[in-house]
């Protein structure tokens, strides 16, 4: 369980810690918004840019906003791996990149898929404590709406197997989506992560599939919000 005392102040909001990842983009909108304002000192049919450059700069920021997570004190709980809202919910085979594997051919998984919009944070977090036995990354993609079904075959993505605690396995996926270019994962097979660890991260809206170990039954439902590290999925048996 995180204990670090919640910061309730408005710096937190309006000055929010920022993923690392973010930093270089939010310097390069930073930089432009400058050059706007010293363009602008010595026309002033240009004064009008400056504030919406300064405020799409502090935009780009907040879109890698990274703030801390509390995740509930049940260890069995499989938590959302993302912001958003649940968009899908149906029983499949693991991704083709991940069920080509032998032992989880044909066995099929509740699949949740959770949509990010712009406006969602995107960093990504581990449901449960576990190892990645196995990371898939499908760079050829198309773009298709996030929330679409064949989002999960036809777009950019990066698959990855887990194994819980407990020994039970189950998938993840990221996908890019309509506005989305890029998928960012930082974590390799083999490593070992704790529950609401962050693994990667998605730019500018997009999707996580979660591929519920076998046996396990979701515990949500399509339209329902959720926060990763802290929403509730489902259970480990």
């Amino acid at each position: 369980m995180n204990e670090q005392k919640p910061d309730f102040s408005n710096s937190a909001y309006l000055l929010p810690h920022i993923n690392p990842e973010g930093m270089k983009f939010g310097t390069i909108a930073l930089v432009i918004a400058f050059v706007v304002a010293i363009l602008a000192s010595h026309a002033w049919w240009l004064s009008w840019l400056v504030v919406p450059v300064f405020l799409l700069a502090y935009g780009v920021f907040l879109f890698f906003r990274d703030p801390e997570r509390y995740q509930p004190d049940d260890e069995k709980a499989i938590l959302s791996p993302a912001d958003g809202r649940v968009c899908l919910i149906e029983a499949c085979e693991l991704p083709d990149e991940l069920g080509a594997m032998e032992e989880y051919k044909g066995k099929r998984f509740w699949r949740v898929s959770v949509f990010m919009s712009v406006f969602n944070v995107h960093v990504n977090r581990m449901p449960t404590a576990g190892e990645i036995l196995k990371k898939q990354y499908v760079a050829a993609g198309k773009f298709f709406n996030a929330s679409l079904d064949k989002a999960s075959k036809e777009n950019e993505r990066c698959n990855y197997l887990v194994r819980a605690g407990n020994g039970q396995v189950y998938g993840v996926t990221q996908i890019a989506g309509l506005v989305a270019r890029r998928i960012v994962p930082q974590v390799a097979e083999g490593q070992k992560l704790e529950r609401i660890e962050r693994f990667g991260l998605i730019r500018f809206g997009s999707r996580l599939d979660v591929y519920l170990p076998e046996g396990v039954k979701p515990e949500v439902r399509v339209g329902q919000t959720m926060v990763a590290g802290e929403s509730v999925l489902g259970h480990l048996t």
